[in-house]
């Protein structure tokens, strides 16, 4: 397979990323993307080897199949989250939380867009047990859909399931098929969230939303619109959700690899390939 090294500059910093880089991969059917992010261990970068060599291998499933999707606003400050939320026109936004000013963040997004946008949250596992607890409290004041994250484990996420009145999912914790049946049998989660590049590709990520069994979630790794291309089959693939999917990440991009990205429109994007024309 031919590979083409590939790195593009974020708008923003998300969680401390600024910059993504990896390796597009041209097969058979199209191409595929390797883009670990920095924090993934030894198995979630040979996972992500795998799903860059699937895509480029394996046609897409549901071609031409419409999925809707949310918009992902960093930690930012909250008049710059506000606006972000606002211009992406999705009816879904997903807002980082855990850090000082989350709760302002989340109040600025909800000003801006209205009582009709759905709002999400994601703390990225950075709260204790008992900090999750309060902090979703205080923001179940704003019409929260889901908390994704509140904290770090399953065991954890299991026990604030049951003291709070929001759904919660679980990312974090789920980098196998093994780790997504060990999310059922502990009953931890209302839904999942899952990437497929950390997980090994689509056939990878449709095993794991068989073995939780909640609604599955597809979501980004913050890839270029390559990788976008195949988490969006992803999302297309899996069980139907009342859940919007978190492939609206090429909102963040400074640049991308194509002249035809995957930025969603009104919340919606199509499945189909992508070709990095800026790169080649």
């Amino acid at each position: 397979m031919r590979r083409v090294a590939f790195s593009v500059p974020l708008r923003v910093a998300v969680m401390g990323v600024t910059e993504r880089h990896g390796w597009l991969v041209e097969g058979p059917a199209g191409w595929g993307e390797v883009s670990p992010l920095p924090g993934w261990n030894h198995a979630e970068r040979r996972a992500a080897d795998r799903s860059g060599a699937e895509a480029a291998a394996q046609p897409f499933p549901h071609m031409g199949a419409e999925c809707a999707i949310n918009a992902m606003v960093p930690r930012l400050a909250p008049d710059e989250a506000a606006a972000l939320a606002l211009d992406s026109g999705c009816g879904t936004v997903k807002v980082k939380v855990g850090d000082a000013r989350g709760t302002d963040r989340v109040a600025a997004v909800r000003a801006a867009v209205g009582p009709r946008v759905r709002i999400r949250v994601d703390a990225n596992g950075a709260w204790s047990v008992e900090q999750a607890v309060t902090e979703i409290e205080r923001l179940r004041r704003y019409g929260i859909e889901l908390v994704e994250d509140p904290v770090a484990t399953l065991a954890g996420l299991a026990l604030v399931r049951r003291r709070c009145g929001v759904p919660v999912a679980a990312e974090r914790a789920i980098s196998s098929v093994a780790d997504a049946g060990e999310l059922r049998r502990l009953d931890a989660a209302d839904a999942v969230v899952l990437k497929p590049q950390r997980l090994g590709g689509l056939a990878a990520t449709l095993a794991a939303a068989e073995a939780a069994g909640v609604p599955a979630i597809a979501s980004s790794a913050l890839e270029t619109s390559v990788g976008l291309a195949a988490v969006l089959a992803a999302a297309a693939a899996l069980p139907p959700t009342p859940f919007a999917h978190g492939v609206g990440t090429a909102l963040l991009l400074g640049e991308d690899v194509t002249t035809q990205p995957l930025s969603p429109v009104d919340g919606v994007l199509r499945v189909r390939r992508v070709v990095p024309d800026r790169v080649l």
